[in-house]
C-alpha cells in the first residue's frame, strides 16, 4: 500500500510532496521539495494493520492540509483523464501566456497543473515566468500529447529545431521539458 501527495502553491513558493508506503510491519515516508532530495522517516510499528491504519492516519492528515493524490512524474501510466485535464488546463495556460495576463485564473491553473504534473521549479518559484512564451506551452503540450497514442514505449521529442530526434523514456517526459528550457 502507497501513496503520492502533492501540494502546490506558486504564488507562496510551495511545490512539495509528501509520499508513504506500508512494507510489513514498517510505514516508510518521505517528503521534501519536488525534485530535491527526498527526506525519509520509517516507523516501526510491530504488525502490518497497525502500519496500514498509521498510512490511512496521515494520508486523512495530509488530505486535510491541502496534499492531493498524484504520481511523482508524468508516464504512459496515468490515466487519460488526468492527462487530458493537464492538456486542459495547458490551454489556459497558453492563453494566459500568450495575453501575459497572469491573474488568479492563471495561477489556478498553474497550481491544478503542477498537481497533476509535479515538476522541479528550483527553491524560488516565480509562476509568472513558470512558463514564459506560448513555445514552452506548446512543447509541454506536445509532450502530453505523445502519452495519448495507444500507450507507446518511447516517444520521439526533438529538443531543439537544429537537433536530431531522441528517443527517451516515458517516465523522461516531465524531466525533458524543463531542459529544453
Amino acid at each position: 500500500m502507497e501513496t503520492y501527495l502533492v501540494f502546490v502553491d506558486a504564488v507562496n513558493n510551495s511545490n512539495k510532496f509528501w509520499s508513504a508506503k506500508a512494507e510489513g510491519s514498517n510505514l516508510i515516508v518521505q517528503w521534501g521539495r519536488v525534485g530535491y532530495q527526498a527526506q525519509t522517516k520509517v516507523h516501526t510499528l510491530g504488525s502490518y494493520q497497525r502500519a496500514v491504519a498509521k498510512f490511512h492516519n496521515l494520508v486523512a492528515e495530509k488530505k486535510s492540509r491541502g496534499y492531493r493524490e498524484s504520481q511523482p512524474q508524468m508516464d504512459g501510466e496515468r490515466s487519460i483523464s488526468d492527462i487530458r485535464r493537464a492538456i486542459q488546463l495547458l490551454n489556459s495556460i497558453r492563453l494566459a501566456v500568450a495575453n501575459r495576463n497572469f491573474g488568479d485564473s492563471y495561477i489556478l491553473a498553474l497550481n491544478e497543473y503542477l498537481k497533476i504534473v509535479p515538476t522541479p521549479l528550483g527553491m524560488q518559484i516565480d509562476p509568472y515566468r513558470v512558463y514564459q512564451t506560448v513555445v514552452d506551452v506548446d512543447y509541454q503540450q506536445e509532450l502530453l500529447n505523445s502519452l495519448l497514442v495507444n500507450e507507446p514505449v518511447a516517444v520521439q521529442i526533438k529538443e531543439s529545431p537544429q537537433s536530431e530526434p531522441k528517443t527517451v523514456s516515458l517516465k523522461a517526459i516531465s524531466k525533458s521539458f524543463w531542459r529544453h528550457l
